[in-house]
């Protein structure tokens, strides 16, 4: 494992144990070269995921990146990690389910809509906001609407 600081090769494992969920095996390094700590995480695949973009393109499934995404709509928003995680990989593993190896975009993107719904209305509306490729004030408004017709319901 490289180190993100200074790109050394030589990392040492300090600690590990599994997540809460158990879904994974959390370890904590230590760079040798610069002294940079950093935590890495280690998973089971059961199957190797194509995502099949809009475009028609396919591209190999990564789940750092839809971990990106979500964060980046979780931002500020005071959301406990292990709750995200658990959304995460309830994600991953529904598309893993699927048995098919080729998922759709759009596919990940419901999934991400209703992972954030039961987890936070304000990224839910802002994720929503990208996926959904808003293009004025009305389109939060609907978003809001559907929002508040389901919790109503």
């Amino acid at each position: 494992m490289n180190c993100p600081y200074c790109s050394s090769a030589d990392t040492q494992v300090k600690d590990s144990r599994p997540t809460d969920d158990g879904n994974a095996i959390r370890r904590r390094r230590v760079c040798a070269g610069c002294g940079g700590r950093f935590t890495t995480f280690e998973r089971v695949q059961l199957r190797e995921l194509t995502v099949l973009k809009k475009s028609g393109r396919k591209v190999v499934f990564d789940r750092d990146k839809l971990a990106r995404s979500v964060s980046i709509a979780l931002r500020k928003r005071e959301v406990e990690p292990e709750r995200v995680e658990r959304m995460i990989t309830g994600i991953v593993r529904q598309l893993e389910a699927r048995g098919e190896g080729d998922i759709p975009a759009d596919e990940i993107g419901k999934l991400v809509m209703e992972g954030l719904k039961a987890v936070d209305a304000v990224a839910y509306v802002r994720f929503a906001s990208v996926y959904r490729d808003f293009r004025d004030a009305s389109d939060f408004e609907t978003v809001l609407d559907e929002l508040n017709s389901d919790d109503k319901s």
